[in-house]
């Protein structure tokens, strides 16, 4: 049961409790906004989510004055992103040329980052979380939404709000009974992920590349988490081959990792497979409904910038939404677009990038032979490059701040 009746008409309500909902919850609630985040699982303790968090997002919760206790959190930092290849190492984007104090990337385990989040948001009392909560349905009167119906395990119930905010990622309930239809590119990898045991004081390159695949080994403290990238759509063919193709082309490239994975990998159930999708919506919102982050826009893994690209486009929308639903109006469909004009830009060019100009550090065929990516040697011999790579990534091209 939520803190509001279910006959009381609250501001907004959040559908989705990511970085992008739990962000538009916390900077909507300090501005006196009733706003209600549903969540559909009972905690944030899910693995193979991104965890990065960026200097943009740093930069917000310093707006906020919460940066102290965030950093408290236990982290890593990487001040470079390099790319470890059978030719030798390329800088591709250095985070350390851009200003301090944030000039790096911070690595936190997802949940940690989101109960920060929660916790923070809930010292304001127009903030509510509902765990356990999963929309069924919008609330729709012709083309207009009034709120949302959500299963909960005391059955179905309904929240009636002012403001639909859908932030429930690439597979968004709210979008899809919105009619709000996505345009579709190509993308260029699928991702297994699984887990690794690691020792203390190892250390394994963070992006790799070799013949027929790229890895991306992530330090969570007792294991890696592992994203090893194939082309798209040739799941099928490496388990037709067997676990063992995979350990032997990572062999070369990080072989701790790969002597770990035929001794703990012993079925393909222990492997997770992310098929790779890059959307955008043509239209992020209808009457009482706005979609954000990858709800609006599914972006590739590549670079960890659709965590970054989400935050920013909830720090956008709480700032042009807030007035008037701090004020229990109904935000007008001009301010929903105001929120897409002014995020949409940004995404349609990241989305170019990751297809596109990134493309040739993904391989084509899992028989590929290795060659170096013309994109890291590129990278590899320009400091303003590297320092490009690294404002688009950290702060993006439309960097958004709380005011």
């Amino acid at each position: 049961m939520g803190k509001y009746s279910t006959n009381e008409v609250i501001d907004c309500v959040i559908v989705g409790g990511g970085p992008a909902g739990m962000a538009a919850g916390l900077l909507l609630a300090r501005q006196g906004v009733r706003v209600t985040v549903l969540e559909k699982h009972v905690d944030f303790l899910r693995d193979f989510r991104g965890d990065t968090i960026h200097p943009s997002t740093m930069k917000m919760m310093d707006e906020l004055e919460i940066i102290d206790r965030f950093l408290k959190i236990p982290h890593r930092r990487m001040p470079t992103v390099s790319v470890a290849a059978p030719n030798g190492e390329t800088v591709f984007a250095d985070f350390s040329q851009l200003p301090e104090p944030y000039n790096y990337v911070a690595f936190m385990p997802q949940w940690d980052f989101l109960d920060f989040l929660a916790q923070e948001s809930e010292k304001y009392p127009s903030f509510e979380l509902i765990r356990a909560a999963e929309v069924t349905d919008l609330i729709s009167d012709g083309n207009r939404a009034y709120g949302v119906r959500y299963r909960s395990p005391d059955g179905i119930r309904r929240l009636d709000a002012r403001l639909v905010l859908g932030a429930d990622g690439r597979s968004s309930a709210v979008r899809a009974r919105a009619w709000l239809a996505p345009s579709k590119s190509e993308a260029p990898m699928d991702v297994l992920w699984f887990r690794i045991s690691r020792n203390s004081g190892e250390d394994e390159p963070f992006v790799s590349t070799g013949s027929g695949f790229s890895i991306v080994a992530v330090d969570r403290g007792d294991y890696w988490q592992v994203a090893f990238c194939i082309p798209k759509g040739d799941y099928g063919t490496l388990q037709s081959r067997g676990l063992s193709t995979i350990a032997d082309s990572m062999q070369t490239a990080v072989p701790v990792i790969a002597d770990r994975f035929r001794k703990e990998i012993t079925s393909w159930d222990q492997i997770n497979l992310l098929s790779v999708s890059v959307d955008r919506l043509k239209r992020w919102y209808r009457p009482g409904v706005l979609c954000i982050g990858d709800a609006a826009h599914a972006m590739s893994p590549s670079g960890g910038v659709g965590i970054n690209l989400a935050i920013q486009d909830a720090v956008a929308a709480a700032r042009i939404l807030a007035p008037s639903l701090k004020h229990s109006q109904t935000p007008p469909v001009s301010l929903l677009s105001k929120v897409q004009r002014r995020r949409d830009l940004p995404a349609r060019l990241i989305q170019t990038g990751q297809v596109k100009i990134l493309a040739d550090l993904y391989p084509k065929h899992i028989n590929e032979p290795y060659k170096s990516p013309k994109s890291a040697q590129i990278m590899g011999r320009s400091r303003v490059l590297q320092k490009m790579a690294a404002r688009i990534i950290g702060l993006g091209l439309r960097p958004e701040h709380i005011e």
